[in-house]
């Protein structure tokens, strides 16, 4: 897994994937379990599951005969700080310009 943000936040930018994102925070699931609460098919689960996972947001695990699925939270702390550091950067130059500003 080495994605790019781009391609992360181009995963999770799909609202489905981002929904599945939440449910494997709170608990791993198996695709037919989230084909269950959620109002799309097996199969498109199945696709979402593997975007997030190319991009390493997700990981299967092996239960029996079934396989369920978690989100990977080191992963997503990342990107957590990731976007803490750009939000700090816009912080700063948003500061800067209103000092500029302010002296007109």
């Amino acid at each position: 897994m080495n994605q790019s943000l781009p391609q992360v936040f181009a995963a999770l930018g799909d609202e489905t994937r981002w929904d599945i994102l939440t449910r494997l925070g709170a608990r791993e699931l198996s695709a037919s379990a989230l084909a269950t609460e959620l109002p799309v098919s097996r199969q498109a689960i199945a696709k979402h599951l593997a975007a997030l996972a190319e991009v390493g947001l997700v990981e299967a695990i092996p239960s029996g005969r079934e396989i369920r699925y978690r989100a990977i939270g080191a992963r997503l702390s990342g990107l957590a700080t990731e976007l803490d550091r750009l939000g700090t950067q816009w912080d700063s130059r948003l500061a800067r310009i209103k000092t500029i500003a302010e002296r007109f």
